[in-house]
């Protein structure tokens, strides 16, 4: 028997068709009001079928819209997994520690504001290599997010819950992984969903100061040297995409998590 759409389902998909209907009728009036020099939503299309006809060509000189996009995902996945292994047994640790977190806090206070792009010179000058420089960028960006949301929920668990592993003489590890994981996991997912979307943004502008064949570099280039402003919605559109489908995976693991427990 076939599943039937919900009802709230076929309102979100509703909901959805309007905004980019919304979205596709402002870029078409701005794009008229300009005389194209906005170019039209059908304009763009038509330079989108021309770019992905070859989307991973990877030659010498010439790298496709994929292999770019492949390229940017690639150090977002290293630098968001590397922020996220130290960020999550951190969190644990202060949250469960007012002393450690006492200690903590100040720090992270003062390095929490700091601009993204302040701290690609600094990778640079460790790593001698702008992509690592990138990597380094965005290691340093997705702490913060998952560090204090994971930090937030490890100090809210219920004085009850500490009580009976107490009662039960839970060992550290069985305390962890039986009362203090299971209760703070959707602060983790919550932390590491604004992380990813934090990531994201930061890798394309990482990339217009470090160049390569991200997606970042090739917004750079197409602006600044003559190049197509079709070329620039296209990929405008496509990180704007993933960014979406990033953000709607964590909300469906999240949602997952939370109707496991």
């Amino acid at each position: 028997m076939k599943k039937i759409i919900s009802l709230q389902t076929l309102y979100a998909m509703l909901y959805f068709v309007l905004g980019m209907g919304l979205l596709l009728a402002a870029w078409a009036w701005v794009s008229h009001i300009t005389k194209n020099e906005v170019p039209s939503p059908i304009l763009t299309w038509k330079v989108f079928q021309e770019v992905m006809q070859s989307p991973f060509q990877n030659d010498a000189d010439i790298k496709g819209i994929g292999t770019k996009l492949l390229s940017s995902l690639g150090r977002v996945g290293i630098g968001f997994g590397l922020g996220s292994l130290l960020a999550v047994p951190l969190g644990l640790l202060l949250g469960s520690n007012i002393r450690l977190m006492n200690i903590f806090n100040p720090i992270i206070q003062i390095l929490k504001p700091v601009s993204p792009l302040a701290w690609f010179p600094l990778g640079l000058a460790i790593f001698k290599d702008s992509p690592k420089a990138s990597i380094f960028m965005i290691f340093i960006c997705c702490i913060w997010p998952t560090l204090i949301n994971t930090a937030m929920g490890a100090a809210s668990v219920p004085p009850d819950h500490k009580n009976v592993s107490k009662a039960f003489a839970f060992s550290p590890l069985k305390y962890i992984t039986k009362i203090l994981l299971p209760y703070t996991l959707p602060h983790i997912i919550t932390g590491l969903r604004l992380s990813i979307g934090v990531a994201w943004m930061v890798i394309v502008a990482g990339e217009m100061l470090s160049g390569g064949m991200g997606l970042g570099y090739f917004v750079w280039e197409e602006g600044f040297n003559g190049g197509s402003i079709e070329k620039i919605l296209v990929a405008i559109l496509i990180i704007g995409s993933v960014g979406l489908l990033l953000d709607k995976a964590f909300i469906a693991l999240e949602k997952k998590l939370s109707y496991a427990q």
